[in-house]
């Protein structure tokens, strides 16, 4: 019964295996849940959603292979199987409030999620449900936490992640397409290079974002393999031998998301090593739109004194002091975001790796960090999509102008008039402000159409020795 403190708020007694203490007298969870809530007040940062639903799917689906296999009263069951679809769905979210840094192995997330819907069941239910006995038969935290960070970074990667990858890579193509006959400086070492155009520096964006794609994918192939059945340390003590393939169906059905059982559940339990894998990827994908932000930042930088190749959209004033500047927000938010993966990426590395014998200590951590980077990338892909990307105007005047003065086009005229000489007529139209067109015609003799043809940067995107007709080698 839920008594009153003359000093605070309404509380009840709750008891578990080391004794009472006081509950809030409203909180669905018991004493376990409580002890974490009391011994870890660290972050303030509770588990992710994403987390707390693979939770509620991985107690649905026990419910209901433990009803199956005759294990568990139907009345309970059923009424379980309720309970953890409601946690699934973000009905009880407010009463998971253990902090993230808590027990390596995220047992108090696990019993958390046991009582809140042990309690939920008895209250809508038939009968008396125990946390450990009914909604954690035949599992373990050992093998639940490990569980819930697949099925939860599968779940997310699925629905939200690859989403927005494709979108992103999408309308790069389509906007590198509607640029395409653009022909612009290209760059290496940020110093002029080759001409290109537009479609093929954003094709190499796309082609980037594919390769990232690809390799996520390929991750998901192995973080689908589950532990669960593995019970404490891989050998299923205390679970029916037909558990952990069964539990792999169910969930499989409940997500909509194929999962399958682990072989060796000694491996999921003690290594974490396809979250590190998948984390590796997310890293690599943020390195690759590291890369795009920067490239957009500076084809956009200027207006007047930077390069000034393209207009990002304007979305907000860039200053407080100096009237009408605008800023590349998005690809600058884009870079931070990409920035915090990669310190995910190295506290997961690290997490990863810790751990001793049949347990790894650190799976809260690789949780949260895991899910963080996943949902970061989605948000700003779309940002960078949407608000970035889809907007962007090219400025061919200004592209034009810098391309007809490049004297690396001179580049061209190697197979006929030799590296050398080619060299001396790009040092002198460079110093001379002159267009390499010009001093071509005084150095080499061959005639001004011909030139034109050999220097056309438009043709020059296209690769290949530009024949002549005629000159002299070098």
């Amino acid at each position: 019964m839920a008594t009153r403190n003359p000093r605070g708020p309404r509380f009840r007694i709750e008891h578990d295996s080391m004794g009472e203490l006081r509950v809030p007298a409203e909180a669905l969870w018991g004493a376990q849940t409580q002890r974490a809530v009391q011994n870890f007040p660290i972050s303030g940062r509770p588990m992710p959603r994403e987390f707390i639903r693979a939770l509620g799917l991985i107690k649905a689906a026990a419910a209901e292979v433990n009803g199956g296999f005759g294990l568990l009263g139907k009345g309970a069951a059923k009424a379980i199987h309720t309970a953890a679809l409601a946690v699934a769905q973000g009905e009880y979210d407010a009463h998971f409030p253990i902090d993230v840094f808590q027990t390596g192995s995220g047992t108090s997330s696990n019993m958390n999620a046991n009582e809140v819907i042990a309690t939920v069941a008895t209250r809508d239910g038939r009968a008396k449900v125990h946390p450990n006995d009914h909604v954690n038969l035949g599992q373990s935290s050992n093998d639940v936490i490990p569980t819930a960070i697949r099925v939860s970074a599968q779940l997310a990667t699925m629905e939200r992640l690859l989403p927005s990858l494709r979108h992103l890579r999408r309308t790069i193509e389509l906007r590198g397409r509607a640029l395409g006959k653009v022909t612009k400086t290209g760059r290496t070492h940020l110093m002029d290079a080759m001409p290109l155009t537009f479609a093929q520096e954003f094709g190499a964006w796309a082609a980037q974002l594919a390769s990232a794609q690809g390799r996520i994918e390929d991750a998901l192939k192995r973080l689908r393999r589950l532990p669960i059945g593995g019970t404490a340390i891989g050998t299923g003590i205390n679970a029916d031998p037909r558990f952990g393939r069964a539990m792999a169906r169910s969930l499989s059905s409940l997500s909509g998301t194929k999962f399958e059982s682990a072989a060796d559940k000694f491996e999921g339990i003690a290594a974490q090593d396809d979250a590190v894998e998948l984390s590796g990827q997310l890293n690599t994908l943020a390195v690759a739109l590291m890369k795009i932000a920067n490239d957009l930042r500076w084809m956009n930088s200027g207006p007047l004194a930077g390069l000034g190749e393209i207009e990002l959209p304007a979305l907000q004033p860039g200053s407080s002091i100096m009237p009408g500047k605008v800023n590349p927000v998005i690809p600058e938010a884009t870079c931070m975001v990409c920035a915090q993966v990669m310190g995910h990426h190295t506290a997961i590395t690290v997490a990863g790796q810790s751990g001793n014998f049949q347990l790894n200590v650190m799976l809260p951590l690789i949780a949260y960090d895991l899910l963080g980077s996943i949902g970061l990338l989605a948000n700003v892909m779309r940002l960078l999509a949407d608000d970035a990307i889809a907007g962007i105007n090219a400025r061919p005047d200004r592209v034009r102008e810098a391309l007809n003065r490049n004297p690396i086009l001179v580049t061209a005229l190697n197979p006929i008039i030799g590296y050398e000489k080619a060299a001396a007529i790009a040092k002198q139209a460079y110093k001379e402000g002159r267009a390499v067109l010009d001093v071509a015609m005084e150095a080499t003799g061959l005639p001004e159409r011909e030139l034109r043809r050999l220097l056309d940067p438009a043709a020059l995107t296209r690769g290949g020795i530009q024949e002549g007709g005629g000159g002299g080698g070098g």
